[in-house]
């Protein structure tokens, strides 16, 4: 964390500066577009209408700021440290990191989450002003476990795309007696995932593996999830991803997957994919616009379909209805799906 009064006054402005973009930049502009005569493309009046240059330079010069401030914060000790409690690590000194995770900064986080042990730090604290500082607590993932997980006994349930953690506690400390895997292709988070889930006392088993390739048996396990993984991934390797999800889960087995989804308004839809654009997530739009459905179903799942979900309410959702609200913020949604007894 912060070390100085200067750390913390360059954070609490990279985070002031980005709730400004989503609470008065976002609402001027969408308030010009309401305004707007309809007329060609939304790209095209979107990008003619007073506030846009504001707002675009914003969202990702406040990016970029953000993990400058993160980046001095962290100081260079300040790195995963070896324990001796319950969790367990398992790296793969043989995986090789495909091109397409290492040849973009994600997030535009420089050299990305995988390079380096501080990454995975700076990774920690930049997740905190993402969200906006509304998740410093890691609130939203135990709101995802607690409305969008059935509710059963569970022996084996894997969580891919972990991180350094935050969505595996909740899964951990909601079904204790389950043996739970965090699965990640990123060393440094998972040697940080593991310290921090032995200071919570937390038995979890962390692997370094593709996600679409995890090596581990057919048919062994409950329960996979996965948050905020999926528009992080080309096409190609999602498709991969859903057979290797139908290949690990037992019959009966359950998926439950958080991320993003289209609402249907075409300014609100814009505005994301072009978020993904400003903040190298190329693979953000083209997931988006994929059949995610029709992938899962392709590779054996049954019972897919998606329904959003409300962060900072009641979580899952009926439908494909969100809360409406003036202020930016992300269109989240779970895909459900099961392996068929």
């Amino acid at each position: 964390m912060p070390r100085t009064i200067d750390d913390r006054a360059a954070l609490d402005f990279a985070l002031m500066l980005r709730r400004r973009w989503a609470d008065v930049l976002y609402p001027q502009l969408r308030a010009e577009f309401d305004a707007a005569p309809a007329a060609g493309a939304i790209a095209e009046t979107v990008h003619g209408l007073a506030s846009y240059p504001l707002f675009a330079w914003t969202e990702r010069g406040a990016q970029q700021m953000m993990w400058r401030a993160v980046s001095d914060a962290v100081a260079a000790d300040d790195l995963p440290e070896a324990t001796n409690g319950p969790a367990t690590l398992q790296l793969d000194p043989e995986l090789k990191l495909p091109a397409w995770y290492t040849g973009t900064d994600i997030h535009l986080q420089p050299g990305g989450i995988w390079s380096s042990a501080a990454s995975a730090r700076i990774y920690e604290l930049g997740a905190q002003l993402v969200m906006l500082g509304e998740n410093d607590d890691y609130a939203f993932h135990c709101l995802f476990t607690a409305t969008a997980v059935p509710a059963r006994v569970y022996r084996s349930i894997v969580d891919l795309g972990c991180g350094f953690g935050k969505s595996t506690w909740s899964l951990k400390q909601t079904f204790p007696t389950a043996r739970v895997i965090g699965v990640d292709i990123a060393a440094p988070c998972l040697a940080l995932a593991r310290q921090l889930s032995d200071e919570r006392g937390l038995a979890i088993d962390f692997v370094q593996a593709d996600a679409s390739s995890t090596k581990l048996a057919a048919g062994s396990v409950d329960l996979v999830t996965a948050t905020m993984l999926i528009h992080e991934l080309p096409l190609d390797h999602l498709t991969a991803l859903f057979a290797e999800i139908a290949r690990i889960l037992q019959p009966g087995g359950q998926l439950r997957i958080l991320d993003f989804h289209a609402t249907g308004d075409a300014f609100r839809d814009l505005a994301m994919i072009e978020h993904g654009v400003r903040n190298l997530e190329p693979f953000m739009p083209p997931m988006m616009a994929a059949d995610t459905v029709g992938m899962a179903v392709s590779a054996g799942l049954t019972g897919v379909g998606w329904q959003a979900f409300d962060e900072r309410g009641t979580g899952l959702l009926p439908d494909l209805t969100w809360p409406r609200r003036r202020e930016w913020h992300f269109p989240w949604a779970v895909l459900s799906a099961g392996r068929p007894r």
